[in-house]
């Protein structure tokens, strides 16, 4: 790839919240990958990872396949384990203060990490190290001194801190050290580049920079990404809100998850789940604009490149032959009651309006505890409008065939 061609991958799925940053990033990028390229040493690159859980999910990899993309231009990634912000608990994304974790729970989650995330790192190619290697050693002294570069007032002009100060709830001091000690782990890493989800936005961009020229080092570039939505499409993947796709699975698991997310989400998991060139992505992108491919032709695509990312062309392959044949052989019955739509109908409505179920509110909750499918994959959207044929079932006997 040439500079401008090696810009515009890596810059791929970025989300700034601002035309203007994300433009003076892009420039900064290319300075760096022609120093890179002039001076013949690779990028240091980086992200970092709390084991709040013992399971990496879809979301983790948006940030380890932007990882992998750095590794095929030649430069060193560092696959960052945050033992010490894990105790912490990182509040960027939290409305309320964050459950403090012990050592011996956080060490548990950690075990399995790298192992997990070698399913989309190249393993030889990838240094692991927690960052308790040098965060456990700082004097109260360093801290102070690292404390000196911020104000309060640049915390609490943070969305999270703000809604919680304006509803007159706690904020606890050690939340700021969040920020400190994710910035010192860029200092220390001496780190080119450092990867992250737009939830890291004032980490990155604003801590790790300044604590970076606070020591005389060149502040790193910030790649910063969108959030991954989880199956239901509408909050942040989570397993803790079980709308996750494990790495821990299978092919098969993997790709009727993505079969199972509303269609209006397609386009994120196109720029954040696949490994899609910007051509293929664009090639797709302009396919579900036009409507010059059918919603379920589109999923199935991006199902199976997703799924060939984490288990290889021949597994995704297989995933999907299984999946159609499910569709196709499964045990519907060959007679079933009919419906006739006449535009866009809710699935709430159609549920109740054929009495699969006796009201709205047990239709709603059967739709939450995964009692609800179309064509053979589970919903959770219980917004979800329907607008093309397919076949409903709602627990294990009741199916309805729905037709224009």
């Amino acid at each position: 790839m040439t500079i401008d061609e090696q810009v515009e991958y890596l810059m791929q799925g970025v989300d700034y919240g601002d035309p203007a940053v994300e433009q003076a990033m892009a420039v900064e990028l290319r300075e760096r990958l022609i120093e890179s390229e002039r001076e013949g040493r690779p990028l240091q690159v980086y992200c970092g990872y709390d084991p709040t859980s013992t399971d990496l999910h879809l979301g983790h990899t948006v940030t380890m396949r932007k990882l992998r993309q750095f590794q095929e231009l030649g430069h060193e990634v560092t696959f960052l384990i945050g033992i010490f912000t894990s105790l912490i608990g990182d509040p960027s994304d939290k409305d309320k203060l964050r459950p403090q974790m012990s050592i011996e729970k956080v060490m548990h989650n950690a075990e399995t990490y790298a192992q997990q995330a070698f399913r989309v790192l190249d393993p030889e190619k990838t240094k692991v190290r927690y960052n308790s290697e040098w965060l456990s050693k700082l004097s109260m002294e360093e801290i102070f001194r690292l404390a000196s570069n911020f104000t309060v007032q640049q915390f609490l002009t943070r969305d999270n801190f703000r809604k919680r100060w304006d509803n007159a709830e706690p904020i606890y001091l050690h939340e700021f050290f969040y920020s400190l000690m994710q910035g010192y782990d860029a200092h220390h890493l001496n780190a080119d580049v450092q990867v992250g989800g737009s939830d890291q936005l004032f980490n990155i961009m604003t801590a790790a920079r300044k604590l970076m020229t606070f020591f005389g080092q060149k502040p790193n570039i910030g790649i910063i990404l969108g959030i991954l939505p989880g199956t239901d499409g509408e909050v942040r993947m989570s397993k803790s809100l079980g709308n996750h796709i494990p790495l821990n699975t299978n092919a098969e698991d993997m790709y009727g998850k993505v079969m199972s997310i509303p269609d209006k989400v397609m386009p994120v998991y196109a720029r954040l789940a696949t490994d899609w060139t910007p051509e293929a992505l664009n090639n797709f992108l302009t396919g579900l604009e036009t409507n010059s491919m059918h919603p379920r032709d589109a999923k199935m695509k991006l199902a199976h490149a997703i799924t060939s990312v984490f288990y290889g062309e021949e597994a995704a392959i297989n995933a999907q032959n299984q999946f159609i044949a499910m569709f196709q052989k499964g045990d519907m019955p060959d007679e079933m009651p009919e419906y006739k739509l006449e535009g866009a109908v809710s699935l709430l409505d159609v549920i109740v309006n054929n009495k699969l179920a006796q009201s709205r509110n047990q239709a709603r909750r059967l739709i939450e505890q995964q009692g609800v499918k179309i064509d053979g994959v589970t919903v959770g959207d219980v917004t979800l409008m329907i607008d093309q044929p397919c076949v409903l079932q709602c627990g294990k006997r009741h199916y309805l065939r729905i037709l224009r």
